[in-house]
């Protein structure tokens, strides 16, 4: 069983052997779960895991990888994004609240 991620796709695979499954999904009014399809505000989800990748040489290959619960159902799953300057400004501000 892989320990550590070194990449993006290593962190997701990682996370979907250990369970995380459902998506979830930016809206208007927080993020949607896939397993209940409620959304919820991006302070009420679980973080479980956190993976940041920072790029050695170029801020576009910054990345977040997050493992969440939904505290509705229970329902686990995998958020990614951007990080730093190449972040979508809406996602990167929600998951901030998020990851404080």
């Amino acid at each position: 069983m892989m320990e550590e991620a070194e990449t993006v796709g290593d962190a997701v695979r990682l996370l979907q052997s250990e369970g995380f499954n459902a998506d979830f999904d930016l809206g208007a009014a927080g993020l949607r779960c896939a397993a209940c399809s409620m959304v919820h505000p991006v302070e009420t989800l679980v973080q479980m895991r956190m993976f940041r990748f920072e790029g050695d040489s170029d801020p576009a290959d910054e990345a977040i990888v997050l493992g969440l619960k939904c505290p509705e159902c229970g329902g686990r799953g995998i958020v990614v994004s951007a990080f730093g300057p190449e972040a979508d400004p809406v996602l990167f501000e929600a998951l901030n609240r998020l990851i404080r």
